[in-house]
């Protein structure tokens, strides 16, 4: 079985990763994402990648679900979304003003930074989840959307996957709240230990 995640970066893409390797499948992505020539190559390098794996995720899979779906008529496909307003401060703390080749051929030309381009960043990103929405409507068993953010996990992904749920927790990766709290318990801990010492 071949399955494609086709959500945007930064929409949970790397707690998909992870929960597709604790399903046994071998993974790939984000590929070739700085790749000058990206935009003339991205076809050909995910036809090539989509033999050697199991699952898929990150870029540059958003862009080439109709190729993958022509190629791969039993594959399955899993939109991961996220609140727009949220995604965008994501992709700006994350990528601020920097700009990659990938980025411009997703986003256009001299917009692949998202900061000062937030609206066209969650426009696009949002006319990519109904174009998959649309392409995919009326075939049951093809798309499953989910949104990881809002604690979406084995409970859907396996029985779409049609495959049992683990005995493991479904991993959430880059979780900024987390983050913040290991970094304050951390903070905590490292006081009282200084605390300790000077007395």
């Amino acid at each position: 079985m071949k399955v494609f995640g086709i959500g945007f970066h930064k929409t949970g893409t790397t707690s998909l990763a992870v929960a597709f390797k604790a399903l046994g499948m071998s993974v790939t992505g984000p590929n070739n994402t700085d790749d000058r020539d990206i935009a003339d190559t991205y076809v050909t390098l995910a036809q090539d990648l989509s033999k050697e794996y199991d699952s898929f995720q990150d870029n540059p899979w958003p862009l080439v679900y109709r190729e993958m779906d022509e190629m791969w008529p039993d594959a399955k496909f899993i939109l991961t979304t996220r609140d727009a307003d949220r995604w965008v401060k994501s992709q700006v703390s994350h990528f601020g003003a920097r700009s990659t080749p990938m980025r411009e051929l997703i986003y256009g030309k001299g917009r692949g930074m998202p900061f000062g381009n937030e609206e066209h960043y969650k426009a696009t990103m949002l006319a990519h989840n109904d174009a998959v929405r649309a392409y995919f409507a009326g075939r049951e068993g093809k798309l499953l959307e989910i949104d990881i953010t809002k604690g979406h996990g084995w409970d859907v992904i396996c029985p779409f996957l049609g495959i049992d749920i683990p005995e493991v927790e479904f991993p959430h990766r880059n979780d900024k709240r987390k983050r913040s709290m290991i970094k304050r318990v951390a903070g905590a801990v490292r006081r009282q230990m200084r605390a300790i010492s000077a007395r």
